[in-house]
């Protein structure tokens, strides 16, 4: 969890520790190991080169214990349940429905947690879930990260989202986002996994728009969008039909998209009911185009 914060205090908080409690735990690590493992660098510490062949082993560990884990599954009729799951809003209620029609069918209970990617990652790794449904941008893990295995459910296309009144509105074809360059734009937070999204297609349209407001959910971006305050690109499932907003198809090569995946730890997807939940998933994202 350090390697991934950078500092005591933010791992701790993950781990729901306190500060003292972990640097405690730290330097019981360092004595056990007669090594040194932290270094202080400003705010932050930097792990030393014996920290990471302790985190190297310590990753290997982890995906053994998940990979025995899923063959004691075989001697427990089917595993132990519930199934436990985080994902974003527009995913939860894309998915949801069909993937608890569909475990239910094999007796299988579901708890879910609506969160964030990087919250989502955190309760990962200290077990509280199984299964996280994540939309990969930069501050994704790697797909080679020891410590996770990734599998694409579908993508999700973007589109350009304007007001009914804008002048955009009336245009009848897939539009290129250079069309709205010019255009007063509204956008994620900076830093959060959308708004790199977001910069990424813009930054292969050739184009760098100006961002003036800033929404933290879709139902702001809406509200936004449909005073005229500006443009903006959504995910096609965030969208909502209801809403007295136009949603424009995009002619860009390559298609701007968010991709979504499943993300479990490693050797944890052996397990029977782990495999049932993916497939669960799998089969919901046929019906939205994976």
């Amino acid at each position: 969890m350090l390697r991934q914060h950078g500092t005591v205090t933010a791992a701790a908080h993950a781990l729901h520790l306190t500060p003292s409690a972990a640097s405690q735990q730290l330097r019981s690590l360092a004595r056990d190991l007669d090594v040194e493992l932290l270094v202080p660098e400003g705010r932050r510490v930097r792990l030393t080169p014996a920290a990471r062949v302790v985190l190297e082993h310590a990753d290997q560990l982890w995906s053994d214990w998940e990979r025995a884990q899923a063959d004691l599954d075989a001697h427990r009729e089917g595993g132990r349940g519930p199934l436990r799951l985080s994902a974003f809003p527009s995913v939860l209620a894309a998915l949801l429905p069909e993937v608890v029609h569909h475990l239910h069918r094999h007796g299988l209970a579901l708890e879910v947690v609506q969160a964030d990617p990087a919250e989502s990652l955190d309760l990962l790794l200290v077990g509280e879930i199984d299964l996280a449904v994540l939309e990969v941008s930069p501050a994704t893990p790697a797909t080679a990260d020891p410590r996770f295995e990734q599998h694409k459910l579908f993508d999700d296309p973007l589109q350009l989202v304007v007001s009914p009144t804008h002048p955009l509105a009336e245009w009848s074809a897939p539009i290129a986002l250079a069309e709205a360059a010019e255009q007063p734009w509204i956008g994620g937070p900076p830093g959060g996994s959308f708004h790199q999204i977001e910069l990424l297609a813009c930054a292969q349209a050739g184009i760098a728009p100006t961002f003036v407001h800033r929404a933290l959910d879709w139902s702001a971006y809406l509200a936004l969008i449909g005073c005229g305050l500006g443009v903006a690109l959504m995910p096609r499932l965030a969208v909502d039909a209801s809403q007295p907003v136009r949603h424009l198809p995009l002619a860009d090569e390559p298609l701007p998209t968010r991709r979504i995946v499943t993300c479990v730890r490693r050797g944890s997807g052996e397990r029977l009911n782990m495999r049932r939940l993916r497939e669960a998933l799998l089969s919901a994202a046929d019906g939205i185009g994976r």
